[in-house]
């Protein structure tokens, strides 16, 4: 499909990766684990898988949860004992990620244009709140929705459908903006626009037959497409 950007009403944002910048999580691994690349990839990939099997075996934890589960098998995988408090120091840097740069100007644009900005997030409220106000764009954000309201992660279709709900908008007016594919996949097949933030220029993962409606590579990219 096309980009229409006369249909959009309100614009949905991810969060880890597309807002905020997860890679402070290897480098809180490298103070206590000698090789943390390949312990901090483990962990991002088992997180992810965590939940996309939990939705399909109907088993919700909330993402903190998850994310603490899939960093204990991380570091067993590798060999490395670390004590609970030294885990949750590291797991801690996920209410305290660098913003990327474009974003509070970006999103400053569309507010400016009249469109309302809402996060949509796996993460649930307290690593959405800390998140939004480290990333100092609370005042920006007009409201967070959390996959803990609707106990299902992305890509569900459900989590995209209860956000539209909560936004008060169609959600064929709605354009949801993230980093990773399985999020715009997943949008696009609740029947949501989405704009692919492509930000290190990768190829599309086309396995599912679809591409996005728009790729962009700033926020800038996405309030052009807007004119705004």
């Amino acid at each position: 499909m096309t980009f229409d950007a006369e249909r959009v009403e309100t614009v949905t944002v991810d969060s880890y990766g597309t807002l905020v910048d997860p890679s402070a999580a290897e480098e809180a691994l490298a103070d206590r684990v000698e090789d943390p690349k390949p312990v901090s990839d483990l962990w991002r990939s088992r997180s992810l898988m965590y939940t996309m099997v939990g939705n399909a075996v109907d088993f919700y934890q909330p993402f903190y949860e998850m994310n603490r589960d899939a960093l204990q098998y991380a570091l067993k995988v590798h060999g490395v004992d670390l004590d609970a408090e030294e885990r949750d120091a590291i797991l801690s840097v996920y209410h305290e990620l660098d913003v990327f740069e474009d974003v509070r100007e970006g999103i400053s644009r569309l507010r400016q244009g009249g469109y309302d900005v809402y996060v949509v997030s796996n993460g649930n409220p307290e690593m959405l709140t800390s998140m939004v106000e480290h990333a100092e764009i609370d005042d920006l954000i007009a409201d967070m929705i959390s996959a803990e309201e609707v106990k299902t992660f992305k890509p569900d279709a459900g989590i995209y459908r209860h956000a539209a709900a909560r936004t008060g908008t169609p959600i064929d007016r709605i354009v949801h903006t993230a980093g990773p594919s399985f999020d715009i996949l997943g949008a696009m097949h609740a029947g949501a626009q989405a704009a692919w933030l492509n930000r290190d220029d990768a190829p599309w993962e086309s396995f599912a037959g679809r591409d996005p409606d728009l790729t962009i590579g700033t926020f800038y990219d996405l309030a052009d497409a807007l004119g705004v």
